[in-house]
């Protein structure tokens, strides 16, 4: 009867011990008040946010990155031949390059729109993406305030399209190839759009990154709200 209770007694006490070496993401927020789960959800997204404008708002930051760098429209890569053959393979090349330019140029005019987003979390949301896992904070985001972002960043990326000409090369372009002659599947001139699609798609993608480096890199969390939210939590 003996060695029944010492074999339970054991047995108990190595179950408990395992299970609150499984529990560290609960003892961690309990360690969090409400106010540093918020600064720290702020905090982790201003710095990300920071960082992928950085990256991206500066020349070459689209067209000299092998991940980010926009391409023309797939209907315009496929009338590629096409358009050279009349004398506009130029005019394509410089398209490329001032897409580019233009997106680089405005991508800096949504730094505002996260920054009043961030000023939106709750501390409900907060603890939330916390304990969301990687990209948790950055989809939220998108959820949030991407319709924001697409209707606020279009005429900013048609400026700046107009600007560095982008937006002249691709009406050559789309008004000489629509102009051949039984050509049926007529170019979208549309070109703000495409462009507002790509450069909010990279700038996500950037902040996400930004936000997995915070999670999983001790020496990315620049502030001591950070260190501590993301420090001790299982995430």
């Amino acid at each position: 009867m003996k060695k029944v209770f010492f074999f339970f007694f054991f047995f108990s006490i190595s179950f408990i011990s395992s299970l609150q070496a499984q529990l560290p993401s609960m003892s961690g927020i309990s360690k969090l008040t409400e106010a540093e789960a918020g600064d720290g959800v702020k905090g982790a997204l201003s710095q990300g946010i920071d960082k992928a404008v950085a990256q991206l708002n500066k020349t070459d930051g689209f067209f000299g990155s092998e991940l980010y760098k926009i391409l023309l429209p797939d209907e315009v890569q496929r009338a590629e031949s096409k358009i050279r053959a009349i004398g506009l393979g130029n005019q394509l090349d410089k398209a490329v390059l001032q897409i580019n330019r233009g997106a680089e140029d405005a991508i800096g005019a949504a730094k505002p729109i996260f920054v009043d987003a961030v000023k939106q979390i709750t501390v409900n949301d907060a603890i939330g993406l916390i304990q969301g896992g990687d990209g948790s904070v950055t989809r939220y985001f998108k959820e949030q305030i991407g319709s924001a972002l697409i209707n606020a960043f279009t005429p900013v990326v048609k400026n700046s399209l107009d600007k560095v000409e982008a937006t002249a090369y691709y009406d050559d372009i789309v008004n000489g190839y629509n102009k051949i002659p039984f050509t049926r599947n007529k170019l979208n001139p549309d070109l703000t759009n495409y462009v507002v699609g790509k450069a909010i798609d990279a700038l996500f993608d950037r902040i996400s990154k930004e936000e997995s480096e915070i999670r999983k890199n001790p020496a990315s969390r620049t502030t001591d709200i950070l260190k501590k939210t993301f420090g001790g939590i299982r995430l």
